[in-house]
């Protein structure tokens, strides 16, 4: 959403009606994803671990509210609104107990928050030396809060109390064999990690810098759910030498024996994905699991989780030309079509099916179908200036959260890239994420 000079009147008009047509879009698909939701489901909290979807559904708007009237042009007031919505003053075990509104009244506080929007974008001058107009960078902020809040509901949704939710799929993937596991060869390096970019990355993308990479092996794709029962099958999560102390401690207070979502019947492993329960497919990712359960696998096949620098080498860096990509593809940006990505499958695909867009080492769905769980902490790079506000990132940087790579069939589109970090604690399942293995040369 950059501003060109030539013609500067009819540029920021230009600029002007994307943002107001990526918004409309961007409310468009989070109502598409409650509509089929009754005013009940929207206001319980489904797992302690999640917020009611009509809280979500709040800070969206509130947040909107916050930084695209209050805190546009002017000094920053608040990083988070005060109130109900404010994640830090109501943290997500508490807020099924706050006096939220129902949906009438919540659709019509977003009605009136995105019209005073409007009205203020139509005055709105994308000036070089507010940072949060420079290529309007707050309106790309504010689209991908939504977007990453249309994928928390997902997840909500997933464990939904009561009848599953009826998924409005558009997109299906037939079943297909699983591929051999193979590893490809990484000659690693000098490689560029992280972005300058200041229109649409997140503070914790950046600086770019560059690390030094030794030469390491990555699978191919994801690991399968074919290779992961290979690896239950073989006790893998009741031989304890294969977990890691903390791993170890968190499997036996759970007593956990199978990916979340799992079920065995009759000697045969179904999995529920929304309202569907089928077999589990031996050729799409494994999905919901935790980062120790990934530890342990890795272990037990000889392996180990990437690296966070490892795995951004293995998506973006071009040992040719020397120069990383936006996605493992090119720079040309995600769809269904490159893909599994932007929610309408609600599922995974086989992992082999987007195989014509591997990465430039012969990596296949690095973008799309389930986060990847890597060995990495979640740190600031060198030189990490927090921005806009310390809460996003800064906040969450230390030894306690792992980071997480690629998106998942939930991410929208405008909301991933090789340089994209998320991060969560070790024991979280409810995540669309999987894993891949890599390896010492």
């Amino acid at each position: 959403m950059s501003v060109h000079r030539k013609n500067p009147d009819r540029a920021v008009e230009a600029v002007r009606e994307t943002i107001a047509q990526s918004m409309t879009e961007a409310r468009q698909r989070t109502m598409t994803l409650i509509e089929p939701l009754s005013d009940e489901d929207l206001l319980a909290q489904h797992d302690p671990l999640m917020s009611p979807i009509i809280w979500d559904i709040g800070h969206i708007a509130h947040f909107e509210e916050l930084w695209l009237t209050r805190n546009l042009e002017g000094k920053i007031e608040f990083s988070e609104m005060p109130g109900i919505y404010n994640p830090f003053e109501n943290p997500r075990a508490v807020r099924g107990t706050l006096p939220l509104k129902p949906r009438a009244q919540m659709l019509g506080e977003l009605e009136r928050i995105r019209e005073a929007v409007l009205k203020r974008l139509s005055d709105v001058e994308f000036d070089d030396s507010n940072p949060l107009l420079r290529f309007g960078y707050v309106y790309n902020m504010v689209l991908q809060h939504e977007y990453q809040h249309n994928e928390t509901i997902l997840q909500t949704l997933q464990l939904k109390q009561g009848e599953p939710y009826a998924a409005p799929r558009k997109i299906y993937f037939p079943v297909s064999e699983p591929p051999e596991a193979t590893m490809v060869a990484v000659d690693g390096g000098r490689v560029s990690i992280g972005t300058n970019d200041v229109a649409v990355a997140y503070d914790n993308e950046r600086p770019n810098h560059f690390v030094e990479v030794m030469p390491f092996q990555i699978d191919a794709t994801p690991v399968t759910n074919s290779a992961f029962m290979e690896f239950m099958n073989d006790g893998g999560y009741t031989r304890l030498e294969l977990w890691s102390e903390a791993g170890r401690k968190w499997l036996l207070e759970g007593e956990i024996k199978s990916p979340k979502h799992w079920v065995e019947r009759d000697g045969a492993w179904l999995q529920r994905v929304f309202d569907r329960t089928r077999l589990v497919d031996p050729s799409r990712p494994v999905c919901h699991v935790c980062y120790y359960e990934a530890d342990a696998y890795a272990r037990w096949a000889g392996k180990r989780l990437p690296t966070e620098f490892e795995w951004e080498c293995a998506a973006s860096w071009d040992a040719g030309s020397k120069q990383p990509a936006l996605f493992p593809w090119g720079d040309s940006a995600p769809t269904p079509d490159t893909c599994n990505i932007d929610q309408l499958a609600f599922d995974t695909a086989p992992v082999r099916t987007f195989r014509a867009f591997a990465s430039p080492a012969g990596c296949v769905a690095m973008i799309g179908d389930v986060w990847e769980w890597t060995s990495s902490d979640f740190h600031g790079y060198p030189g990490f200036t927090p921005f806009p506000y310390p809460e996003y990132s800064e906040v969450s940087f230390g030894t306690e959260s792992k980071v997480l790579r690629g998106g998942s069939w939930a991410t929208r589109p405008g909301a991933i890239r090789n340089t994209f970090r998320n991060w969560d604690y070790p024991i979280r399942r409810q995540i669309f994420a999987g894993f891949r293995c890599a390896k010492d040369v």
